[in-house]
């Protein structure tokens, strides 16, 4: 006995359908807030960005060996100035940028540590753009642009939400940057 091709193509759907009901796969909805977010240090350990609820953060993609390296110096200035009012700089090693950040989290670690004496919270090596972006790149980059080269700075409010972005050409110690730290600290 021969199946007709229409009962035949119909029951297909129905089971196609059937199937995919059965194993929705969820939707990966955009994080709505920054603190939502989570990242490894660079001992590994996971940290969840909520863990700066409350306060500004200066978010930094950062490079070992970069025209702009020596803005490392400023950031912990800016870090040690700022932490006591509530701001903290955060790290994000990054390799996009002419291949400048080519070390280990361990490498990485022990130059902050050594050259610079970075004390603010420094993260695992991250894509900042393109394909395999990380999820806080993502993040910081919808509406405020991916960075253009290491040492691009984000501020996020208390509130998780990024309120202005600085190409690498603005220093840790510039006038624009420290009054847009100032105002995210103002708000509530």
């Amino acid at each position: 006995m021969r199946t007709p091709l229409l009962f035949t193509v119909a029951t297909v759907l129905c089971l196609s359908t059937a199937a995919s009901a059965a194993d929705p796969k969820p939707e990966k909805k955009a994080p709505m807030s920054f603190h939502q977010l989570s990242a490894n240090r660079l001992d590994g350990k996971p940290e969840k960005l909520s863990d700066f609820q409350g306060k500004v953060a200066l978010v930094v993609n950062t490079a070992s060996e970069c025209g702009y390296t020596p803005q490392y110096k400023g950031l912990e200035a800016l870090y040690a100035g700022y932490k006591d009012k509530g701001v903290v700089v955060l790290g994000f090693p990054s390799n996009d940028f002419g291949g400048q950040e080519p070390g280990t989290s361990q490498e990485i670690a022990k130059f902050c540590e050594l050259r610079f004496k970075v004390t603010f919270p420094m993260f695992e090596k991250v894509k900042t753009k393109g394909e395999g972006q990380s999820p806080v790149y993502a993040f910081l980059a919808k509406d405020h642009g991916e960075p253009k080269w290491n040492f691009h700075k984000y501020v996020v409010g208390k509130d998780g939400q990024v309120k202005a972005a600085f190409p690498s050409s603005v220093t840790p110690d510039s006038p624009e940057l420290k009054a847009a730290l100032d105002k995210a600290l103002a708000e509530k």
